[in-house]
C-alpha cells in the first residue's frame, strides 16, 4: 500500500532551510544540483548564482541532512506498514507518525506495536491476567476475597510496567529529567583491582563524575575507551531515581482520590519497576549513544581540520631531492629523486655503527648530492631522525642544499600498500618509505592522498569513533583540498585524480591508461577522448584539472571551459586576446563586468574569473619555510623546565596541541596554556605544522611526558 511520505507532508527543502537557517530557494536549487549528480566542490565553485554563493560546508550540510531525512522517511514507511499489517493503524496514530520529526519520536510511537520476544508482561497476558491489570489501572480492583495470589498481582504489575514503559509521553518526561540531572560517571569494572596493570592508563577516570552537559568530547571517548578495555564501568543517569520516578507518577496522582489505596500501591510498585527495569536502562542507552555521537562528531571535526591543514601544508615544489629514512641498527635508507619525484637511485648507509661508517656515510651523501644535482634533503623525523640531521650537518656540499625534517606518519602504511607495490614493484618497503618521505617534502597533498587518512596520525581517538562517519568526513576533506588546489592532468597519480570532482577511481584508471598509451593531454578538451568519460563527468572535473603545456592559457587556470567563450568576449571588448588579458592588469581593470552579467552568470562568477586571470593556476597553499630545531636539545634528557625551544605543531586536539621539539617525544601545550585569555578551540590559536616557540613547564622522564606553554613566550 502507498503511504504519504514525509516528503509529501513536509517538503525536504523547507525542513532543511529551517534547520540550517538558509533560504528555501537556495536549498531547493542545491538539492536539484545534488540529485542531478553534481559534486559539492563543483556546486560551490561553479554554481554560485544558482545557490546564492553557498560554501562547501553549507552544501555538504544540505546533502547530509537530506540523506538523513530520506532515511527517516524510509523508516516511517516501514513502521506504518508494520502497524497496518497488525490491523492497529488508526487515523490519529497515522497522523502522529507522519508528524514525527525525529527517529526517537518515531520509535517511541512504534514501541507498543513493535514485534517483541516473550516478556514478563506477555507471559502474564498468556496467563489471563490482563483483566486484572486493567482493573488495577482503572481503580476498580478490590481484593476483598483474596481471590488473587501475589504471583497473580506480580503478573498484573508486569503488564502495567510494560504499558508505562511503552508510553511515549512518559518516556519524554523521563528524558527531560535525564537532560537536567544525568551525570557521566565511571568507576572500576566489576572484578578489576586497582593494582591491575591495565588500570594505570585510566587511573584519572576512577570514581569520575560530571554533568553530561559539561563533559567534553575527549573525556567522553576516554571513558568509553576504558569501558571497552574492560577496566571501567561507565554510567549515564541521574544520581537519584526520585525525580524520574515522580515524573512517571504524576499522571497517576490525580487518581489517588478516586481509586483505592490498594490500586495506588500496586500502580506505584509497577511504576518503580517500570523505571528501574525497563525505562532507565533504555533511556540510559539512548543518552550514552547521544554522548558518543556528540563526542564522535567533535573528534571527527578536529581530525578533519587537522587533515585539511596537513594536506594543504606548504610544498617545497619541484626540487631534485635526496630523502633519508633514518635507522640505527638497520641503517638509513637513502633515495635520490628527480624534480618530478621519480626514483633515480637508492642505497643504504650505516652512520651509527662506528666512526668509520659515519665518515663513509658523510662522503657518500656528499657524492650523491653532487652526482644527482640535489637541491633539498628530506629527513624522516622518526627513530634516529635528529641523529641523522646532525650527521647531515657535518657534510660539506658544493652547492646550496636545504635539509628539512619531514613527518613520517603513515609512511610505513604507504610502503606496504597496494599503491606502493604498484608504483615500485621491484623495490622493498624501505625504499618505498624513503621515496614517500622525499615526495612529501616536494608536495604533501599529492603524496598523502595515497594513504588512508586515518593512518596519517593527526586525529584524536580516531579508532574509537564511528568509522563510517569518520571515513565520510575525511573523504570529504581530501576531496575539498584536492579540488581547491587543482590537479595537473599530465602528471597526477591515479590516487590524486580519483579525488577530483566527478572522476573517482574507475575513471582515474582510464585517464592514466589513456595517458600512458597516447601520451600527454594537449589540452582540457582532449580529455573527452578518454573512453567512458562523458559530458557530465567532464563538466564536473574539467575546472579542477590543469594542463600547463596547453596553448590555451585558460587551461592553466581554474576557469571552467563552459566560460571560455565568455572570457574571449571579455578580451575582445578591450581589443585583446585571452593571453594578453592574463598578462596585462590595465586591460583587466578596464573591463566592465556588469556588461557580461547573464541569467546563468552573475558577478560572483565574473569576479572569480578575474581573480584567475590575474594569476592563472596560482597554488593557494602557503610559501614553504625551512625550520630548524635547537641543535643542543636532541634527547628527552636534554629538556629542562624553563627552556624556550623552537617547535612544530604536529597534532591539534580538543584539549590542547602536541608540539615536536626534536627529542622523539612530542610535548603537550594544554588548552589552558595556549594564551593568557580563555581558549575554547586550540585551532583558534595555532595551525598544524606551524613553527613556534614554546616554553617547557615540566618534564616527566618516567612517563616520557613534556608539558609546554605558549603563555609568556615571545
Amino acid at each position: 500500500m502507498f503511504y504519504f511520505s514525509y516528503f509529501c507532508s513536509m517538503n525536504y527543502a523547507t525542513v532543511i532551510a529551517n534547520r540550517l537557517e538558509l533560504n528555501v530557494r537556495q536549498v531547493e536549487k542545491t538539492i536539484e544540483l545534488l540529485e542531478s549528480g553534481a559534486t559539492v566542490p563543483f556546486i560551490a565553485r561553479y554554481r554560485k548564482e544558482v545557490t546564492g554563493s553557498l560554501n562547501e560546508v553549507q552544501i555538504a550540510a544540505i546533502r547530509d541532512l537530506l540523506l538523513r531525512l530520506k532515511e527517516l522517511d524510509k523508516r516511517r514507511e516501514a513502521i506504518l506498514q508494520s502497524i497496518e499489517e497488525q490491523g492497529k493503524l488508526t487515523d490519529d496514530l497515522r497522523q502522529e507518525l507522519l508528524a514525527a520529526e525525529t527517529l526517537t519520536e518515531l520509535e517511541d510511537l512504534y514501541l507498543p506495536y513493535r514485534p517483541k520476544r516473550r516478556t514478563r508482561a506477555t507471559i502474564a497476558i498468556e496467563k489471563g491476567l490482563e483483566p486484572l491489570a486493567d482493573a488495577i489501572m482503572s481503580g476498580r480492583w478490590k481484593d476483598e476475597s483474596g481471590k488473587y495470589t501475589e504471583e497473580d498481582l506480580q503478573g498484573a504489575r508486569d503488564i502495567i510496567a510494560e504499558r508505562i514503559s511503552e508510553d511515549a509521553a512518559t518516556r519524554n518526561r523521563v528524558r527531560n529529567v535525564f537532560r537536567r540531572r544525568a551525570m557521566l560517571s565511571s568507576g572500576l569494572a566489576r572484578g578489576v583491582k586497582e593494582d591491575d596493570e591495565r588500570v594505570g592508563k585510566f587511573e584519572s577516570w576512577i570514581n569520575w563524575k560530571e554533568p553530561i552537559a559539561k563533559a567534553p568530547s575527549h573525556r567522553i571517548l576516554a571513558l568509553f575507551r576504558g569501558e571497552e578495555a574492560g577496566v571501567l564501568k561507565v554510567h549515564v543517569r541521574p544520581e537519584k531515581d526520585d525525580e524520574a520516578i515522580a515524573s512517571i507518577h504524576t499522571p497517576q496522582s490525580a487518581l489517588r482520590a478516586a481509586i483505592g489505596e490498594q490500586c495506588v500501591r500496586q500502580i506505584r510498585m509497577a511504576t518503580e519497576d517500570a523505571y528501574k527495569r525497563l525505562i532507565e536502562p533504555s533511556i540510559e542507552t539512548e543518552f550514552r549513544n547521544q554522548l558518543k555521537e556528540k563526542a564522535d562528531k567533535e573528534a571527527i571535526r578536529v581530525f578533519a581540520e587537522n587533515l585539511r591543514q596537513l594536506l594543504l601544508a606548504a610544498p617545497m615544489g619541484q626540487k631534485r631531492t635526496l630523502a633519508i629514512d633514518p635507522g640505527f641498527r638497520t641503517g638509513c635508507k637513502v633515495v635520490c629523486l628527480d624534480a618530478q619525484g621519480q626514483l633515480l637511485h637508492n642505497e643504504t648507509i650505516y652512520p651509527f655503527t662506528s666512526v668509520r661508517e659515519e665518515r663513509a656515510a658523510v662522503n657518500k651523501l656528499e657524492a650523491l648530492v653532487e652526482a644527482f644535482h640535489i637541491e633539498a634533503i628530506a629527513i624522516g623525523n622518526g627513530t634516529a631522525g635528529r641523529e641523522t640531521e646532525e650527521m647531515v650537518q657535518k657534510c660539506h656540499f658544493n652547492r646550496k642544499v636545504v635539509a628539512v625534517s619531514v613527518s613520517e606518519a603513515g609512511a610505513s602504511v604507504y610502503s606496504a600498500s597496494e599503491v606502493a607495490r604498484r608504483e615500485f614493484p621491484e623495490y622493498d618497503i624501505t625504499v618505498r618509505g624513503a621515496v614517500s618521505i622525499g615526495r612529501r617534502l616536494m608536495d604533501p597533498l599529492s603524496e598523502l592522498v595515497k594513504i588512508d587518512p586515518k593512518s596519517i596520525g593527526v586525529g584524536q581517538y580516531q579508532h574509537d569513533v564511528d568509522q563510517k562517519l569518520l571515513s565520510e568526513s575525511l573523504g570529504d576533506t581530501v576531496v575539498s583540498c584536492v579540488n581547491s588546489v587543482g590537479v595537473e592532468l599530465n602528471t597526477a597519480s591515479r590516487e590524486l585524480l580519483s579525488y577530483v570532482s566527478g572522476i573517482g577511481p574507475a575513471l582515474a584508471d582510464k585517464i592514466v591508461a589513456h595517458r600512458n598509451k597516447n601520451g600527454a593531454f594537449a589540452d582540457r578538451e582532449s580529455l573527452k577522448q578518454v573512453k567512458g568519460l562523458g559530458d557530465k563527468a567532464f563538466e564536473q572535473c574539467a575546472g579542477f584539472l590543469r594542463v600547463r603545456e596547453s596553448q590555451n592559457p585558460l587551461d592553466h587556470s581554474a576557469v571552467h571551459p563552459e566560460r571560455y567563450a565568455l572570457v574571449q568576449r571579455m578580451a575582445a571588448s578591450v581589443g585583446a586576446d585571452v593571453e594578453s588579458l592574463c598578462k596585462n592588469a590595465d586591460l583587466r581593470s578596464s573591463i566592465k563586468l556588469e556588461q557580461f552579467v547573464s541569467d546563468d552568470c552573475g558577478l560572483p562568477t565574473l569576479h572569480d574569473i578575474m581573480k584567475e586571470l590575474e594569476k592563472p593556476g596560482l597554488d593557494p597553499r602557503a610559501k614553504f619555510e625551512v625550520f630548524e630545531f635547537d641543535k643542543n636539545v636532541t634527547r628527552l634528557e636534554d629538556v629542562q623546565a624553563g627552556m624556550v625551544l623552537p617547535g612544530i605543531v604536529t597534532n591539534i586536539t580538543a584539549f590542547g596541541v602536541f608540539v615536536d621539539i626534536g627529542v622523539h617525544q612530542d610535548g603537550l601545550v594544554h588548552i589552558s596554556q595556549m594564551a593568557s585569555r580563555r581558549v575554547s578551540d586550540p585551532s583558534e590559536v595555532v595551525h598544524l605544522h606551524q613553527h613556534l616557540k614554546v616554553k617547557v613547564l615540566d618534564v616527566d622522564l618516567r612517563r616520557r611526558r613534556i608539558s609546554l606553554t605558549l603563555r609568556g613566550v615571545e
